[in-house]
């Protein structure tokens, strides 16, 4: 067992509490789920980078890795997804003894000068689908002797979401602290709309790279599938 190996087992092993953190009782345990976030997306940068400059990469690497990645997006976009989105439209009335919770209980949308927003259903279905189908899309290249490298826009695109996602965990564990210690003054109004402004924007660009990048993957490669019928 190498680092990079290790390291993808810590992020594998990180997942649940990544998912779970997230709807603690808490802010502190929110902000928990923040920090291991973090500390997620740091070693799936350096996992990587320790493989290829010092010869470390293996077969177990190179089935961990992905796991962990797939892993990791699981775990952030579905509480993404339920909290900054209306209880009323997921859980209340749905799990028992929820009916009771205030619809700000879990109402995590990013604050903006120009409102609220949640996370839209269909941009967690292009994000998640795009990723599921290029793994499918890579292994089915690989059986035909292709490697599909990652491209440009693709490494963009992975830094502008971890961007999106680390603005997010930070939101739910901030809006948590300021609605227990009642925060209502004018830095606490300007921090908000600031993170909400990073949180948006990021979003906005990695669905425009994660679309972008996908359409050269076809691009570029499709003609291998071609090929390998002719």
């Amino acid at each position: 067992m190498n680092l990079p190996n290790a390291l993808s087992l810590g992020r594998i092993a990180a997942a649940p509490f990544i998912a779970l953190l997230p709807f603690g009782a808490s802010w502190e345990l929110r902000l928990a789920g923040f920090v291991l976030y973090i500390a997620a997306a740091i070693t799936d940068y350096y996992d990587g980078v320790l493989a290829r400059t010092r010869n470390l990469v293996t077969d177990v690497g190179k089935l961990l890795d992905p796991l962990a990645d797939k892993l990791l997006l699981f775990a952030t976009f579905i509480p993404m997804y339920l909290l900054q989105t209306s209880p009323t439209d997921w859980l209340l009335g749905v799990v028992p003894g929820t009916s009771w919770l205030p619809a700000a209980a879990f109402d995590f949308a990013f604050v903006t000068p120009f409102g609220r927003v949640s996370l839209p259903f269909w941009i967690v279905a292009v994000i998640v689908g795009r990723e599921l189908f290029m793994t499918l899309f890579r292994q089915a290249a690989a059986r035909r002797g292709v490697v599909i490298a990652a491209i440009g826009p693709a490494k963009w695109k992975m830094g502008f979401q971890a961007t999106w996602v680390g603005a997010a965990y930070f939101w739910f564990a901030a809006e948590s602290a300021a609605r227990y210690y009642h925060w209502t003054n004018a830095a606490w109004r300007a921090f908000a709309n600031f993170n909400g402004i990073v949180g948006v924007v990021t979003m906005s660009v990695a669905v425009v790279l994660t679309l972008y990048s996908f359409a050269l993957y076809l691009h570029r490669y499709s003609s291998v599938f071609v090929a390998s019928r002719g």
